[in-house]
């Protein structure tokens, strides 16, 4: 492969299965989850399918002579995105997956627990939006890991979002993830103590940036 020619890109429609795809194969905190879900577009549905429909000019993919093989995408105004997929991205997901409650969490298969999701999906807090009330999803194939995109996608978007005035970003990293927090840490985020309420789940570190400050 000629790794000279990946870059760096904005989304375009065309892209979306791609990021279902990405998504998919990410799925299990960074690996592979393709052998956990019956419905390989499920996870996508929930973590990045919408931002392609509703924040478009807040996705980014990484690409190279293979395709497709990364993606950064956000949301300038979480609360606002979340109202939005109230009414116009939920229903017809929640129609399609039945929410598995009040049958016990831990008789839930993978896609139920995406399905509960999708019906009881978190919201972020006043407190928590009043100072980063961006957010972003960010994955890549292990081809395009460490070389730098990365960092790149981080950069992209961190622009894109001071240009359209958002004050600050932040985005949830599960503890057992290591390398990602030192990453994030690298890119200047830092981790903030966190309630429940701004927890989307347990086991999950909270990391913000300041974007009015950090060049």
């Amino acid at each position: 492969m000629d790794r000279t020619r990946s870059r760096i890109r904005p989304y375009r429609p065309g892209d979306l299965d791609a990021l279902y795809r990405i998504c998919l194969l990410t799925g299990d905190d960074g690996q592979d989850a393709t052998g956990a879900y019956q419905d390989p577009r499920l996870l996508g549905h929930f973590f990045v399918a919408p931002y392609g429909r509703f924040e478009p000019s807040l996705a980014f993919v990484a690409e190279d002579t293979e395709g497709v093989g990364g993606y950064i995408v956000g949301a300038l105004d979480t609360q606002a995105f979340e109202e939005r997929l109230e009414s116009e991205w939920w229903p017809s997901l929640r129609a399609r997956y039945p929410d598995p409650s009040p049958s016990p969490p831990q008789q839930w298969t993978p896609d139920q627990h995406v399905a509960h999701m999708i019906h009881h999906p978190w919201r972020i807090p006043d407190e928590l939006a009043a100072r980063y009330p961006s957010h972003l999803h960010i994955d890549l194939l292990p081809r395009l890991q460490a070389r730098g995109h990365g960092s790149q996608l981080i950069k992209t978007l961190t622009a894109a979002l001071r240009h359209q005035g958002s004050p600050g970003v932040h985005l949830h990293v599960p503890h057992g993830n290591r390398h990602a927090a030192g990453f994030y840490r690298h890119l200047g985020f830092t981790e903030l103590p966190a309630t429940d309420a701004e927890l989307p789940a347990p086991g999950l570190h909270l990391f913000a940036m300041d974007l009015r400050t950090t060049s």
